[in-house]
């Protein structure tokens, strides 16, 4: 018995490649040309992955020991390019695969995302999406004239107003307006292009939106909600949820949850695709894929500052005046990701700060072995939970890992039935939903 097809997406971002290991072509001095990133989502889009999923930060972290210096030590949150920006680039270079750009709706106006994305949506035929994050770093807001960020609901409560606006610009232009009637001189029936007038407490915009929303009418929604907020927010408006959930039955709670509350508001579940994140380790053997695990651990103060970093970034919280050899204090709270504090807090029970951080690995569950031994636990994984596919996470990102992935993993899964080996439609939102 084996599980029903599923997806792979995989979780990027456009920082520095791997850089401190000798294996070539990973470009960690000229990766700003975007030729490292083209290859990447070529080889993805060869492999079947549906889609790449670009996330973003808007500051260069200072939150740990009060200093950016271990931040750029490990250059895990700048430099970093602009993902919108970037995602014309690799949609022109592919085909099939879908591109997934992050941008917060905490700091841009609907209108500018409203027709940046439209217009990548446009020129990618169908391909691109938004990730919609509401930001969670005082930090970021700084860079944009604010002293800190509005409190965690109230960002929510702004994505809800920006989202309305959005969609309603994305809908300003009807079916059919574009005529190109050399006969009757008209290009587009302006009966057919509409103001938005939207006008809420957070936002306002007239609309109409200059140029017509592309293939499907708008973008793929793309959210990582975690809190209960998050959650319904998620079940409201996306098409693709990234999530961290503790294990197979954590995955199934948080898929159940989910498609529990788009019920309740009248969505068809089947339209939300729930991808959890892992970070597979791949070896040639099963053994040796157990060493390079092992390794991966034993570098414990490499991981120690690479996670207190990204605690800081994301959590604005600085543990460096807490001893590191006892357990997170109780009075620890955060503006941030709430969702995700509390995950770890889970994950940390019973731990000091050095041991949870130090073997502190991003991901759902963790998946150790030889292309067919992932291929087969990430198959039992899908039999528990019923869908609907894995967002890979490898940071930084390698060629080698990369090549793990799409001529390793990609092709067992294949073999069983688990994983496209084509694309049946042309943009996303249509590959997304080929299957159930």
């Amino acid at each position: 018995m084996t599980a029903d097809p599923f997806r792979l997406g995989w979780f990027g971002n456009l920082t520095a490649p791997e850089w401190k290991t000798p294996y070539r072509g990973n470009d960690p001095l000229t990766w700003f040309n975007g030729d490292f990133h083209v290859d990447m989502v070529r080889n993805l889009e060869r492999a079947g992955f549906d889609f790449i999923m670009l996330e973003d930060s808007l500051m260069v972290p200072d939150i740990y020991q009060g200093s950016a210096e271990i931040e750029l030590k490990h250059a895990r949150y700048a430099p970093k390019m602009d993902p919108v920006v970037a995602a014309a680039m690799l949609a022109r270079a592919t085909k099939h695969i879908g591109i997934i750009a992050t941008a917060s709706s905490t700091f841009y106006h609907p209108y500018q995302l409203a027709r940046q994305f439209a217009t990548i949506n446009n020129l990618s035929g169908g391909r691109v999406g938004w990730n919609v994050v509401t930001s969670s770093e005082d930090r970021a807001a700084q860079n944009f004239g604010l002293e800190k960020l509005p409190e965690h609901d109230l960002r929510y409560d702004m994505a809800e107003e920006f989202m309305e606006a959005v969609k309603g610009l994305w809908g300003s232009w009807g079916e059919g307006a574009i005529l190109a009637d050399a006969e009757s001189g008209y290009y587009a029936d302006y009966e057919k292009v509409q103001p938005v007038h939207y006008e809420g407490e957070y936002y306002k915009t007239r609309g109409p939106l200059n140029i017509p929303a592309g293939p499907n009418g708008r973008p793929v929604i793309c959210q990582a909600g975690g809190s209960p907020r998050g959650r319904d927010f998620a079940a409201r408006h996306a098409d693709v949820i990234l999530a961290i959930p503790n294990g197979a039955a954590g995955a199934k709670e948080y898929r159940d949850d989910i498609r529990r509350r788009a019920a309740l508001i009248g969505r068809n579940p089947d339209e939300i695709k729930v991808f959890s994140v892992v970070y597979p380790i791949v070896g040639e053997t099963a053994r040796d894929a157990e060493e390079k695990n092992a390794a991966w651990y034993a570098r414990k103060q490499h991981n120690f500052e690479v996670q207190m970093t990204h605690f800081a970034a994301t959590m604005e919280i600085d543990f460096s005046p807490y001893d590191p050899d006892l357990p997170i204090p109780d009075e620890v709270s955060t503006n941030g990701h709430q969702s995700t504090l509390e995950i770890w807090r889970k994950q940390l029970a019973g731990k000091t700060i050095r041991e949870g951080f130090s073997g502190m690995r991003v991901q759902t569950t963790e998946m150790v072995g030889t292309p067919d031994g992932i291929a087969a636990q990430m198959d039992e994984f899908m039999q528990e939970v019923g869908g609907d596919g894995f967002l890979i996470y490898g940071q930084p990102i390698s060629r080698q890992y990369v090549a793990e992935m799409t001529d390793g993993v990609a092709p067992a899964l294949q073999r069983r039935g688990l994983l496209r080996t084509g694309y049946a439609h042309d943009t996303l939102l249509g590959n997304l939903n080929s299957f159930n």
